[in-house]
C-alpha cells in the first residue's frame, strides 16, 4: 500500500501531518513520538508577532536604560512567561527537531509588520526548516479598512517572504473573503506554494459573573471539515499550490474524503489532543483498511477523485447543491 504524497515539494510518507494549533509540538520528544507514530511531516507551533515584539522591547529595554527611558514605563508589556516560547527558543527548537527525525519540519509564522515576516523567515530558512507556513492570523476591526486592503495585506506578505527566503511557502487562510476562489488564484500567482484551509479562529466566551473576557477552546469535530473539503474541491485543478486540509480531521474515514476532495495533506491536531500522539497510528490503519476494501493502492489514485474538476456534475460543490440538501431533509413526522 503506497501512503507516500507530495507537498510543497516534498515527497512525504503519509499524508497525516501533526499540525501547529496544538501545543504537541512544543515538546521535542513529542516530535519524535510523531515521526514514529506516522506521521508525513511535522508543522511545528506558530511564532505570533507578540513574541517577535517582546524581544525587541528587551533589546530596547537594556539598550536604553539609564539614558532618557524609565524602567517603569515597560511594565504595561506583557512578562515574557506569558508566552511560551521566545524567538529564539523557537530557532533553537527548529535545529533540534531536525536533528532529531527524518521527516521535513515545517515552521509557522504569525507577523505583524512586513519587516519583521522578512526578516524572522529568513532566520528560520537558515534555522534549517524544510518549508514555512504564513500563519496570517489577523482578524479586521477597523471599519475603515476595505475588503481590498485586507486582501492586499495578504498578497504584500507572501510577495515580501517570498522575494527573500528560497524554501516552499504555504498560507494558511481564513475562509472570510469576498471570493475566496479569486484569492486563492492571486496567492498563488504571489509566490505561494500551497494554501491551508482553514485557519480556525479561537473566539473569546464572557463570563457575566465574574465580568470578565476569557479565551475559550473547543476543540474541532468531524462537522467542521465539511466547508475546507468544499473549497478544496472547488479549488482543487485551478491552481498550481498544493492543498492542505485543516479543521475536523479526527478519523482514517475524514482523511478519504479531504484526499478524494484534493487536499495532498490533511493536518491533524484536535484528535492528538483528545486521544495523544499514538492516535496517528490508528488514523493511518484506518485508512489502510479501507484503501484495501475499496480497492486502492495508493494516496495518488485519491487525491482530487471527488473533487469539482472530476465530478460528472460540476454543480456538486456550488450553489446548485444547497436545493438537494434542504430538500433531502426529512423532519420526524411528530414533530410536524
Amino acid at each position: 500500500m503506497d501512503l507516500t504524497t507530495n507537498y510543497l515539494g516534498l515527497k512525504l510518507r503519509s499524508p497525516l501531518v501533526p499540525s501547529a494549533a496544538g501545543p504537541l509540538t512544543e515538546d521535542i520528544d513529542n516530535v519524535k513520538r510523531m515521526e514514529d507514530a506516522g506521521a508525513g511531516a511535522i508543522v511545528l507551533h506558530s511564532i505570533f508577532a507578540e513574541q517577535l515584539r517582546l524581544e525587541q522591547l528587551e533589546l530596547d529595554y537594556h539598550t536604553t536604560y539609564g539614558s532618557e527611558s524609565f524602567a517603569e514605563a515597560l511594565t504595561y508589556f506583557p512578562e515574557p512567561e506569558s508566552y511560551q516560547v521566545g524567538p529564539e527558543i523557537y530557532l533553537e527548537h527548529i535545529r533540534r527537531a531536525q536533528e532529531l527525525v527524518q521527516i521535513p519540519i515545517i515552521a509557522s509564522l504569525n507577523g505583524s509588520t512586513l519587516g519583521n515576516w522578512v526578516d524572522y523567515s529568513q532566520q528560520i530558512q537558515e534555522a534549517g526548516a524544510d518549508a514555512l507556513e504564513l500563519n496570517i492570523y489577523s482578524i479586521p476591526t477597523d471599519p475603515h479598512i476595505t475588503g481590498a486592503q485586507v486582501e492586499q495585506n495578504y498578497l504584500d506578505i507572501v510577495e515580501a517572504v517570498r522575494a527573500n527566503v528560497t524554501i516552499p511557502l504555504t498560507v494558511k487562510l481564513s475562509p472570510f473573503f469576498s471570493n475566496l476562489a479569486n484569492m486563492a488564484s492571486r496567492l498563488d500567482k504571489a509566490g505561494a506554494n500551497g494554501l491551508v484551509l482553514f485557519n480556525r479562529f479561537m473566539q473569546a466566551d464572557i463570563s457575566p459573573e465574574e465580568l470578565e473576557v476569557s479565551p475559550r477552546v473547543v476543540l474541532s469535530t468531524s462537522q467542521e471539515m465539511l466547508l475546507p473539503m468544499r473549497w478544496i474541491a472547488l479549488l482543487y485543478g485551478g491552481i498550481e499550490a498544493d492543498l492542505a486540509a485543516t479543521s475536523g480531521i479526527q478519523k482514517g474515514r475524514d482523511v478519504v474524503k479531504m484526499l478524494m476532495a484534493g487536499a495532498s495533506v490533511t493536518h491533524v491536531c484536535s484528535a492528538l489532543l483528545r486521544h495523544g500522539v499514538e492516535h496517528l497510528r490508528k488514523i493511518e490503519s484506518e485508512v489502510v483498511v479501507w484503501m484495501e476494501e475499496n480497492e486502492y493502492e495508493s494516496v495518488q489514485q485519491m487525491i482530487g477523485s471527488m473533487s469539482q474538476v472530476n465530478s460528472a456534475e460540476a454543480s456538486n460543490f456550488e450553489r446548485a447543491q444547497y436545493m438537494k440538501v434542504i430538500n433531502s431533509f426529512q423532519p420526524d413526522p411528530s414533530l410536524v
